[in-house]
């Protein structure tokens, strides 16, 4: 069986580090909807502005009116829906292997003190301590 060796103070620094790149990341996704829907609306439309009167899709910037979109719109809307599935198992991956670490971190250390409470424990349990010389009738020479 290998032997463990798992030090709890650089796992927690480690997963410090992760946790600090995965807010990077996150930082990274924000921009790149909102680099997107810039994008989007510089595209401009297929038809002129006043001519166009079907539903306006696409990505649009927080706080900025709609305004029709043209198909270089249209694509980039469609990219981000495909992507987005991938992009949030990404997160939601990240979180849950960054937790796993600390769980089985946490378990590690925790096993580790129950498993020296308990060596411990049977220590003093085994420990048989001879009666002193005379007693029981033994003439002072201890246990037969």
């Amino acid at each position: 069986m290998p032997a463990w060796d798992i030090d709890p103070i650089n796992v927690q620094t480690t997963l410090k580090s992760t946790g600090e790149a995965a807010g990077g990341l996150e930082k990274a996704a924000n921009s790149l909807v909102t680099n997107m829907a810039s994008a989007a609306e510089s595209a401009g439309t297929a038809v002129p502005g006043g001519q166009f009167n079907g539903p306006m899709i696409g990505p649009v910037v927080a706080g900025t009116p709609r305004v029709p979109v043209g198909p270089v719109a249209a694509a980039l809307s469609q990219y981000l829906q495909e992507r987005q599935q991938k992009l949030s198992y990404m997160a939601q991956r990240t979180i849950d292997s960054v937790q796993g670490a600390a769980d089985a971190t946490n378990a590690y250390v925790t096993g580790d003190l129950d498993m020296a409470a308990t060596h411990q424990a049977n220590a003093l349990k085994a420990t048989v301590v001879p009666p002193p010389p005379g007693v029981d009738g033994n003439g002072g020479q201890g246990p037969k």
